[in-house]
């Protein structure tokens, strides 16, 4: 399966996505704050990241523009882990360079396959 960087400052949310991820096979890696997600990012090139949005220190908004901004991990698909869920959120944190959302709480079946549609579409070969 797959590698997944999970960052995410609630520790209910971490272990919750953790299992999950775990429990489908997944490899997590995880950390608390954006900065060291970053730096995970780029050392271990996962296949996907799982971004909380409101984070301690620089936001997942932030963290994801520089993501997409660096040439060795742009490639790699963000998907937004929120409870910003307002109309007009998931349009803003698309904009913001997220290639999904998930809102909190989420439901594990529709958390799982979210995650499983986006890692399928990034492991296709792209269209000319």
């Amino acid at each position: 399966m797959a590698t997944i960087l999970v960052i995410e400052d609630n520790p209910a949310n971490m272990a919750l996505a953790t299992f999950l991820l775990q429990s489908v096979g997944h490899e997590v890696l995880s950390t608390i704050d954006a900065e060291a997600g970053l730096t995970l990012a780029r050392e271990r090139q996962p296949a996907l990241v799982l971004m909380d949005i409101q984070l301690p220190g620089m936001d997942g908004l932030k963290a994801t523009a520089l993501l997409k901004r660096d040439a060795a991990t742009r490639a790699i698909p963000v998907i937004a882990l929120t409870a910003l869920a307002m109309s007009g959120d998931e349009e803003r944190i698309r904009a913001a360079g997220c290639d999904g959302y998930i809102a909190k709480p989420f439901a594990y079946r529709e958390f799982l396959a979210t995650i499983a549609a986006q890692l399928a579409q990034s492991s296709r070969p792209a269209q000319p």
